[in-house]
């Protein structure tokens, strides 16, 4: 095999990797994103809970049924919840890190690798 046709199969190859880690990375981005807006809802209700009574009747929706729960028990759960997702936002904000530094050392091999096929190709026509 030529060096041309290494050169254009390595080429293909980290473009393909490449794509595929931006695909990654905006998925991830599509996750953080849901995170942040279920964290945002269950803040809503942890404030909306601060301002009821201890004897306030509180229900939650399970299936197409409200049924009735202790306010201390729905406080603790919602608090669980955020501590959660919190966590959640934490490891997906460490796997956008992972996948921006891979994404930019894969765009630098492929910038790479395009200047060795155009040189390759600039040599090819001088001889």
């Amino acid at each position: 095999m030529s060096s041309a046709a290494a050169l254009q199969k390595k080429l293909e190859a980290d473009s393909n990797a490449y794509q595929a880690l931006q695909k990654d990375y905006t998925k991830a981005v599509e996750s953080r994103q849901r995170l942040d807006s279920q964290l945002q809802e269950n803040k809503l209700v942890q404030d909306e809970f601060k301002l009821l009574k201890d004897d306030a009747n509180i229900y939650k929706l399970i299936g197409p049924v409200l049924t009735k729960q202790d306010k201390a028990e729905a406080v603790t759960n919602v608090d669980k919840r955020i501590d959660f997702i919190n966590a959640e936002i934490e490891r997906v904000e460490k796997q956008l890190k992972d996948l921006q530094e891979k994404t930019e050392k894969k765009r630098i091999e492929l910038v790479e690798t395009q200047t060795a096929l155009q040189q390759h190709a600039a040599q090819q026509q001088k001889k």
